[in-house]
């Protein structure tokens, strides 16, 4: 069986190990540029052994942002300050990876720690766009529909993204359709009120989704994984559930994705999640099983030996740690020891091994 120290192998990149760093955002950016924040933030997680670096939800567009204050790559100045921080992860023996992300009606907000209201025009904010104006909640910005130019601008970006972030080095490229942001707006019937072409049916609802990961992977080297970040349920009746993430990630498979990091919930503020420790890796194991597809596992993983074990009985190929990662940047090293495993510890940092 597979543990999590065993390195894993998608296309023709090799991570050392199965710890991954989930995409967390830092609301730090100023015009979208990564500062040096990001560069402390993400390297020190590469010198404390995981084996891929994600950035924060990285927007492909301005008005995908979901605050003034979110990380981008939609211009061509933005891509050098990331590619140094992709540098001195790699340097360090992680893979460096990227989330593209569109916030859709969740975005023009102000960050957490400033209450997540919206943010008016006059101090950086926008209208924000979705399948369908409707506002996420009381307080967000109404947002307006998109037309079909609109969503097919919205495919080139992701596109146009990717071919970005791959001249900034990044190894890993992964599509944010998760946490009640815009693809996963238009994948739920509670968001995606359309009766065109992107809405009603099953096949309409994901078939942004699946333009997008075209797009993305005509623009990513053939050589390298792509990945998407799914919700497996909405944790609201009538909504996205488990029964059509299944269905979906079949039809990802052949598209040219190569992993899917399965997390849930963020489109309804209704949502009643069920959590506890692990309380994702169920869904992670029968996407895995069932659409016959790696998967990744988040969500309260907080111990070596329940990573080790989600990796170890199936349930996922990968684990993504956030919280987790903040509380401890070095917790593969951490980790490492306490299975019985070599960690992949830097030179300076020997003495104290």
């Amino acid at each position: 069986m597979s543990h999590l120290f065993e390195p894993l192998a998608l296309r023709g990149l090799t991570l050392r190990n199965r710890i991954a760093v989930s995409p967390m955002c830092q609301y730090s950016s100023v015009d979208g540029l990564a500062s040096d924040w990001h560069l402390v933030h993400l390297g020190a997680r590469a010198v404390g052994g995981a084996g891929l670096v994600f950035t924060e939800a990285t927007a492909v567009e301005a008005r995908g942002r979901i605050s003034p204050v979110d990380l981008g790559l939609w211009n061509d100045r933005q891509i050098e300050p990331l590619a140094r921080i992709v540098r001195f992860v790699e340097a360090q023996g992680a893979a460096a990876g990227v989330q593209l992300a569109h916030a859709g009606r969740k975005g023009s907000t102000a960050a957490p720690w400033e209450g997540r209201a919206g943010v008016p025009a006059a101090e950086g904010g926008w209208t924000p766009v979705a399948p369908s104006a409707l506002a996420y909640a009381d307080g967000y910005p109404d947002p307006a529909a998109l037309d079909p130019a609109g969503i097919a601008a919205v495919v080139a970006a992701f596109g146009d993204t990717a071919r970005r972030a791959r001249a900034a080095g990044f190894r890993v490229a992964e599509v944010h359709a998760a946490h009640g942001y815009l693809l996963h707006q238009f994948l739920s019937p509670l968001s995606n009120r359309r009766e065109d072409a992107w809405g009603g049916s099953f096949e309409n609802r994901t078939r942004l989704l699946r333009e997008v990961v075209s797009a993305v992977r005509a623009a990513w080297p053939e050589e390298l994984p792509v990945m998407v970040r799914l919700s497996a349920t909405d944790w609201v009746e009538g909504g996205w559930d488990l029964e059509q993430s299944v269905a979906l990630c079949r039809a990802l498979g052949p598209l040219g994705v190569d992993l899917v990091d399965v997390s849930s919930g963020g489109l309804s503020p209704r949502q009643k999640i069920q959590a506890g420790p692990g309380y994702q890796t169920g869904f992670a194991e029968r996407i895995r099983r069932e659409a016959g597809i790696a998967t990744g596992a988040v969500g309260m993983l907080t111990s070596p030996e329940q990573c080790d074990h989600a990796v170890r009985t199936g349930q996922a190929d990968l684990v993504l740690l956030a919280r987790e990662l903040l509380r401890d940047p070095y917790f593969p090293l951490r980790a490492a020891k306490a299975l019985g495993h070599e960690g992949p510890w830097p030179r300076q940092y020997l003495r104290a091994k």
